[in-house]
């Protein structure tokens, strides 16, 4: 068995479901793409999408000599859902902080390379460093870009997490994926609340209710946006809910991404209720800590106010 094969059967041992390889190599059509984006402003106050620009076009640049660009998907999607009317939270914040979670994959992977397969230079990354995780997991193979941004795999939807792990090690590379099965439909731009959506698979950042409900530091949401969130509190899945290939998704496996008993259940007035204390204890290993105690009773007040 070749490197190549002992690290895809290695991934699937470790919990994640998809495993694929590009080479590493500039990333030329993403860069002008980016450019475009950033210099329409749609990245809202989200400064921090304007630096390392050339890191996040060049795998070389984080990893020097970088010769394989692995990408890894791990399904988040939960065995139940919120049955409550109050406050809806995006899937992926149901369970623990899936950065803890992969991170320790991530390393393990890293680890059984190094010991069994040879010492190798390499990062690993999961939403925490100036990647392009979609573009290289199309360039590995794994699905197409749908109109609404995220990653669409035929067999199973989006509801996917998506880990790069960059290294100097050279191995077998998969073909990119070429075909796009959104054809013509366009449910995920007529579902969204904030006309966030636009033709040509572009995301309007600044627009989107996962930006005012997470990224958005103000106490004040812009007028025009308010009575639009539809009860989402944190984060949005109106997109993906929509996206008639989700229909395939699968419950995951990973026991870290169950959902807390609080997220399915609670009223939006029991989210109200909650003290400082009873939001740190019961979102410490979650998603849900990153918009504070403070930031998550704003976007209750603009759901209760609609």
């Amino acid at each position: 068995m070749n490197a190549t094969q002992h690290i895809k059967i290695v991934s699937k041992e470790l919990g994640f479901d998809y495993c694929g390889i590009a080479k590493a190599e500039k990333l030329d059509d993403d860069a002008r793409r980016l450019e475009q984006w950033l210099s329409r402003g749609m990245h809202g106050t989200m400064k921090y999408m304007e630096n390392y620009f050339d890191l996040r076009i060049d795998p070389s640049r984080l990893v020097p000599g970088a010769k394989s660009v692995i990408t890894l998907l791990m399904n988040y999607f939960p065995q139940q859902l919120q049955q409550t009317d109050g406050a809806k939270i995006a899937k992926y914040a149901y369970g623990n902080d899936y950065h803890e979670v992969i991170r320790a994959k991530l390393n393990a992977l890293l680890s059984f390379i190094n010991e069994q397969i040879g010492a190798v230079n390499g990062r690993g990354f999961v939403d925490s460093a100036p990647v392009l995780e979609r573009s290289w997991a199309q360039k590995s193979g794994l699905g197409w870009i749908g109109k609404n941004g995220n990653l669409l795999t035929k067999d199973s939807g989006s509801f996917y997490f998506i880990a790069t792990l960059i290294t100097d090690l050279e191995l077998e590379y998969d073909s990119p994926y070429t075909k796009d099965f959104c054809g013509t439909c366009t449910r995920c731009i007529d579902a969204c609340p904030t006309n966030a959506i636009l033709p040509g698979k572009i995301i309007d950042g600044s627009r989107c209710i996962s930006y005012f409900t997470i990224e958005l530091k103000d106490s004040i949401i812009p007028a025009e946006m308010q009575g639009k969130f539809e009860n989402w509190a944190f984060g949005c899945d109106t997109c993906q809910d929509v996206c008639p290939w989700n229909r395939f998704s699968k419950p995951t496996q990973e026991a870290a991404f169950e959902p807390l008993p609080q997220i399915l259940n609670l009223s939006s007035k029991e989210w109200e209720s909650f003290s400082e204390e009873q939001f740190r204890k019961i979102f410490k290993h979650s998603p849900v800590k990153r918009t504070k105690l403070k930031g998550l009773q704003r976007n209750l007040k603009l759901i209760r106010e609609k």
